[in-house]
C-alpha cells in the first residue's frame, strides 16, 4: 500500500507524537504513517492556530454527543494541536480512514450521505463552550462579493482588444448570467434578516463533498473539517446538492430524494428552503468560472474552462425547470 519513504523532516516531526510509527508512505498531498493507534496522516496546516482550536473543540463536541463517524487530531508530547519543522511550518496529524470516497454515481450512497450529514448537524448545535470564532459571511454578503468580482471581470473583458475563443464566449453569455446574479442577490435581500436568523443555526462542516466523505462497510466517515464554521445546515445542505446536480444535469428526482434523505433524519425550517433556493438559484458555476480565468494566468486559458462554461450554459434550461419545481414544492414566492 505505497512505498516505503525516508524524509528526515517528515521522521523528526512524528517523533513529537506518542506514537510508534512502522512505517510512511506519501499520499495525496500528506504522509500517511502505519503505527501502533492505527494508520494515521500528517498534513500541512494551511489555517490560523485558532482555527485549529475551534476545529478540535468542534470534533470532540460531536463525538460527545454520540456521532462517532468522524475524524479525530493527535495532540503532540506537549499537549500541542499542531507541530512546526524547523522552517515554522505547521503540520497537524489526524485519524485516517483507509477506505474509498463516496460514489457520486451511486444514488444509494448519496442518499447515505445526505442522512449522514442530517445526522452530523443534530449533533453539531452550538455548544456554550465552544472557542470564540470570526463570524462567515452570510449568505446576502457572499452575493455581493461575488457580484462585485462579477464587475471586474467584466470590465477587464471590455477593455481586452484581442480575445481567445473562451473570453468571447464568456463574452456572448455574461449579460445573462451577470444580470441573473443581480436579480438572485436582489430578491434574496427582500426576504430580510429572516432567513439570516441565528436560530437554528448549527456548526456545519464547511466543505460537504465526495472527497471528504469515506465509505466502510455501511458507514459513512466525514474528514476534513478545516472550514467548519457556524451558519444554517444549508450551508452544507447545498455544497452536496449543487455538485451532484451539475453532475445529472439537475434532475429533479435527484435533487428531491437528496433533500428527502435529509429531511428523514433532520426536520428543516422554512427559512432553510428559501436560503437553499437563492442558493441554488445564484449562478454560482459560472461566478467560479469566470473568477477563476481573472485571477490566474491569462496567456493561456485551459481548454477545459471553456467546455465547463458551455455545459453551464448549455444546462440553464434543466436548471431553470428544476428551480420552478422546487418553488412549487416548497412555496417560495419570487419577485
Amino acid at each position: 500500500m505505497g512505498v516505503m519513504i525516508v524524509n528526515d523532516r517528515y521522521v523528526s516531526l512524528l517523533e513529537n507524537y506518542e506514537i510508534e510509527v512502522l512505517r510512511t508512505w506519501k499520499g495525496r498531498g500528506a504522509v500517511l504513517c502505519e503505527t501502533n493507534q492505527g494508520t494515521l496522516i500528517l498534513k500541512e496546516y494551511m489555517g490560523h492556530k485558532d482555527k485549529c482550536v475551534f476545529q478540535d473543540a468542534v470534533l470532540h463536541m460531536i463525538q460527545e454527543k454520540g456521532f462517532f463517524h468522524i475524524e479525530t487530531i493527535i495532540r503532540n508530547k506537549e499537549g500541542e494541536l499542531l507541530t512546526s519543522d524547523a522552517d515554522g511550518t505547521c503540520y497537524v496529524l489526524k485519524t485516517y480512514f483507509e477506505d474509498r470516497e463516496c460514489n457520486v454515481k451511486d444514488k444509494g450512497e448519496c442518499a447515505l450521505a445526505m442522512e449522514t450529514l442530517a445526522k452530523l448537524h443534530k449533533a453539531a448545535v452550538i455548544d456554550d463552550h465552544l472557542p470564540p470564532l470570526g463570524k462567515s459571511y452570510t449568505v446576502e454578503e457572499e452575493f455581493d462579493k461575488h457580484n462585485r468580482e462579477l464587475r471586474r471581470v467584466r470590465k477587464f473583458l471590455k477593455e481586452k482588444s484581442q480575445k481567445t475563443d473562451f473570453e468571447l464566449y464568456l463574452m456572448q453569455c455574461y449579460d445573462y448570467f451577470f444580470q441573473l446574479a443581480l436579480k438572485t442577490a436582489e430578491e434574496f435581500k427582500g426576504y430580510g434578516s429572516n432567513p439570516e436568523s441565528g436560530r437554528g443555526a448549527v456548526i456545519c462542516h464547511g466543505d460537504y463533498q465526495h472527497h471528504n466523505l469515506i465509505f466502510t462497510g455501511n458507514v459513512m466517515n466525514i474528514i476534513n473539517f478545516e472550514k467548519c464554521t457556524e451558519d444554517r445546515p444549508v450551508r452544507d445542505i447545498y455544497l452536496f446538492m449543487r455538485k451532484l446536480l451539475e453532475k445529472s444535469d439537475w434532475s429533479s428526482p435527484v435533487g428531491l430524494e437528496l433533500l428527502n434523505a435529509y429531511e428523514r433524519e433532520n426536520e428543516l425550517e422554512k427559512e432553510d428552503y428559501i436560503q437553499l433556493y437563492y442558493r441554488l438559484a445564484y449562478p454560482e458555476k459560472f461566478w467560479k468560472i469566470a473568477n477563476f480565468y481573472y485571477n490566474s494566468g491569462k496567456a493561456w486559458i485551459p481548454g477545459k474552462n471553456l467546455e465547463k462554461l458551455v455545459k453551464v450554459h448549455r444546462q440553464e434550461q434543466e436548471k431553470n425547470e428544476f428551480l420552478r419545481i422546487f418553488r412549487e414544492k416548497y412555496g417560495i414566492l419570487t419577485g
